[in-house]
């Protein structure tokens, strides 16, 4: 590949991949960039989603939708933006559909709900983010037989060898949790945990509203962006955390369009988000 096309929603571990593949160039201490990475900041002003006319061709598009810091899913209209410059370049989208059981609007759940998306896309998900499977690590992904090379060759044959080399597959544990979670009573199971989440959720995002501060997120993914202008997000992580012991993540941790901001997640028993509530004032004020 020439290089990738890093979108600043997929955060710290797309950059982290492309590093370590070799591909990033040098880290430039005054912009807290990597100088081969194409950074295309998804902020509240362009609705979370990159401006694809001002992005240079790629040969892979790293995307996820519901996104892991924002909670921001992706429209129907931008995803179709998204295939159509794919179609144009000759680029590859790999999109990462991990968040997708918590869509609570008419969101796209998959990047196959767009027409021709077939044609350009491989779609990743796993049990890790709606099933509590984390550490287990079981996951599936998705490669069209219509996903080509610009030569005709079926992009699924090489992804067949490189998982028949690198991989002997999920342990029996882990695929029988799997189907577990995917029979009736598992999924019912499952829908009343993301539930359970998503109400979380709505008690972080009313806790931060309540003093008018700007707040993204929470109805498609369980993550709350919290926006405040003008400070360091490692400043207001040290100052919640130090006046009450509650860890957040400052946004700068996920590449410098997340600065000012703090990501915090609604994975906790609901009395630890009770104690968050009640500790707003000491980090509000």
């Amino acid at each position: 590949m020439d290089w990738l096309l890093c979108l600043q929603k997929q955060g710290i571990y797309i950059i982290d991949s492309t590093v370590i593949a070799g591909r990033a160039g040098r880290f430039q201490e005054e912009t807290g960039k990597y100088k081969n990475i194409v950074y295309l900041n998804c902020r509240p002003e362009n609705n979370f989603f990159p401006d694809l006319s001002i992005a240079s061709r790629a040969d892979i598009v790293f995307f996820c939708s519901p996104n892991n810091r924002t909670g921001n899913a992706a429209s129907q209209q931008q995803l179709k933006q998204l295939v159509e410059f794919a179609k144009a370049n000759g680029s590859i989208i790999v999109y990462d559909s991990s968040y997708a059981a918590y869509i609570s609007d008419d969101s796209p759940r998959s990047i196959y709900e767009i027409p021709g998306a077939r044609e350009v896309a491989i779609e990743v998900s796993s049990f890790s983010k709606f099933a509590g499977f984390t550490g287990v690590r079981l996951g599936w992904t998705v490669v069209p037989d219509e996903l080509l090379y610009a030569n005709g060759f079926p992009v699924i044959k090489d992804c067949n060898r490189i998982v028949r080399t690198c991989f002997n597959g999920a342990s029996n544990i882990a695929q029988a949790g799997g189907l577990a979670c995917l029979s009736a009573e598992g999924y019912q199971a499952i829908t009343t945990v993301v539930d359970y989440y998503k109400e979380n959720a709505k008690i972080i995002v009313d806790t931060f509203r309540s003093p008018g501060l700007k707040v993204y997120g929470g109805k498609n993914a369980p993550y709350i962006w919290v926006h405040f202008p003008g400070l360091s997000s490692w400043d207001v992580f040290n100052e919640i955390l130090e006046k009450t012991d509650i860890v957040t993540i400052p946004g700068k941790g996920f590449g410098p369009g997340g600065e000012e901001y703090i990501r915090v997640g609604a994975f906790a028993h609901r009395e630890y988000i009770g104690g968050f509530k009640k500790a707003k004032n000491s980090f509000l004020t």
